[in-house]
């Protein structure tokens, strides 16, 4: 979860870098109440310590879940690759 708010902008609504619309914004999606209470204690810490009460990040219940193309599979772990995930 800081890792997630470590490699974009979580106070930009509906934006990452140059790209715009409900598409990019800054979401948590869970699937369980564990992962709901994670989630609100790490962004709650954060937006206070951090973002200055900006964050726009939304927690939401996963929802239509359908996995991405193949390309963009395992997106992380080719593009952080010198972080040994």
């Amino acid at each position: 979860m800081e890792f997630f708010y470590q490699i974009h902008d979580p106070t930009t609504l509906n934006q990452q870098g140059p790209d715009r619309g409900s598409q990019y914004r800054s979401v948590i999606a869970y699937y369980d109440d564990t992962q709901l209470e994670v989630a609100k204690q790490i962004t709650d810490k954060l937006n206070e310590s951090k973002f200055n009460q900006k964050i726009t990040t939304v927690i939401e219940p996963v929802k239509n879940y359908c996995p991405a193309e193949d390309y963009h599979q395992k997106y992380m772990e080719r593009k952080y690759s010198f972080l040994n995930f």
